[in-house]
């Protein structure tokens, strides 16, 4: 019954709420986690729980030594669950409504500096092959997009406009991002180089081998690159999403235009990059004034 009760939800978020797969990966994990852990305490059903139970599964999690952020995710997962149940009249309560989540430890985005961004595009670190071509397209679309990793790997042919590009992002929602000059230069170049070497091709970038692109084959492809000029132990395809938004606010761009470029739902989430500019004008008060 629990099971056939998950999947309905699972496929109602696919179908409905256009939830990634990976997403909806965590879900049933975070789900059939917790119905293990009601059946082997509790031997209850879902539909037999209350506040308290849900509360000591919280608890067990934290006493797991489990990061404020997972059990925050496992918590988010069983409540939107509840939701789902409440909605179809199959619980006519939620337990979990007035469930407190531990609070989350604020953590700035981390970002490459400005000195390091100039020292990769700027030095002989991108070959004049096809691949070098490619690599130097990746890493400066990201850059200067600031687009996300599974929006940069479905980006097809058809996508790039006269000076723009059209993305999908979350729950298969589209925008248009400007492209600049040298941006579609290099775009330019590489079509030329992949029809010529792999024909007409319905994704925009591809593998040495004519594939299309995979996350672990990009992820590499950024950490390799970001090596060579930065000493932060996290270098992402996401690190340069945090950079460009971080960059473009430090250089005086609007907060609402960066909300756009991103693709965030809500002001709240771009918010954050505001504090990394906070430390910034700080650091320079503290320098430039008399009695800093």
């Amino acid at each position: 019954m629990e099971n056939n009760n998950i999947n309905s939800f699972l496929n109602y978020l696919e179908l409905e709420k256009r939830y990634s797969a990976h997403t909806l990966t965590s879900y049933k994990k975070d789900l059939n986690d917790f119905l293990i852990y009601l059946n082997s305490v509790y031997s209850l059903p879902i539909e037999k729980i209350d506040l308290i139970h849900a509360r000591s599964y919280m608890v067990t999690l934290i006493e797991n030594n489990l990061a404020r952020s997972t059990v925050s995710r496992k918590i988010s997962a069983i409540k939107s669950f509840f939701k789902f149940l409440l909605k179809k009249g199959i619980v006519n309560s939620s337990p979990v409504h007035l469930l407190e989540t531990p609070k989350l430890a604020k953590r700035l985005p981390v970002f490459v500096k400005e000195d390091d961004i100039s020292k990769l595009f700027s030095n002989d670190n991108f070959n004049n092959n096809i691949e070098g071509i490619r690599d130097q397209l990746i890493m400066t679309l990201f850059y200067q997009t600031g687009i996300r990793l599974s929006e940069l790997i479905n980006i097809k042919e058809k996508d790039v406009g006269v000076n723009e590009i059209k993305v999908t992002g979350k729950r298969n929602k589209q925008r248009l991002i400007p492209l600049t000059p040298n941006l579609l230069n290099l775009i330019s170049s590489y079509r030329e180089q992949k029809k010529r070497l792999f024909g007409s091709q319905p994704y925009l970038i591809l593998t040495d081998k004519g594939n299309k692109l995979y996350e672990k084959f990009v992820y590499r492809k950024v950490n390799g690159y970001l090596s060579l000029v930065s000493s932060k132990q996290k270098k992402s395809p996401h690190i340069l999403r945090h950079t460009f938004a971080t960059h473009m606010l430090n250089n005086g761009a609007d907060l609402n235009a960066i909300k756009e470029l991103l693709g965030h739902e809500n002001l709240a989430a771009t918010q954050i990059y505001t504090h990394n500019t906070f430390q910034k004008l700080k650091s320079i008060h503290q320098q430039s004034h008399p009695r800093g």
